[in-house]
């Protein structure tokens, strides 16, 4: 008799909670992308951004690329000595003290080059 009454009771109280969880101001989601498409369409509209700059290093093993580089307007960088993720074919042909254009995506903590080419 004691483990109905219990069972009864807990299930009131787990349903109650949850009736009450729904009603909880503030706490709508409806606004919230839930739509993968859609955030991932987001995620694709990160700003490209360009600058110019001297090959410090190229390191074939980390697949990485180290420019000092002017200001960056667009990402309010000054200008600083930095490596960004680069692939082998971006990096073919890069040796140090080149001088360089080049467009690349920064996310979080991690940039990387879209776009490299040598100027003269």
């Amino acid at each position: 008799m004691k483990l109905t009454l219990i069972a009864v009771a807990s299930t009131v109280v787990a349903l109650s909670l949850s009736a009450q969880a729904e009603d909880m101001p503030g706490m709508k989601m409806d606004d919230m992308p839930m739509d993968s498409t859609q955030m991932k369409q987001e995620m694709k509209q990160t700003p490209v951004a360009k600058a110019e700059g001297t090959i410090k290093a190229v390191d074939t093993v980390k697949h990485t690329v180290t420019i000092a580089h002017g200001a960056v307007p667009a990402m309010q960088w000054p200008a600083m000595t930095m490596a960004f993720n680069a692939t082998a074919k971006q990096q073919a042909g890069l040796k140090v003290g080149d001088r360089v254009a080049f467009e690349f995506l920064a996310e979080g903590m991690a940039t990387t080059v879209v776009s490299i080419k040598t100027l003269k």
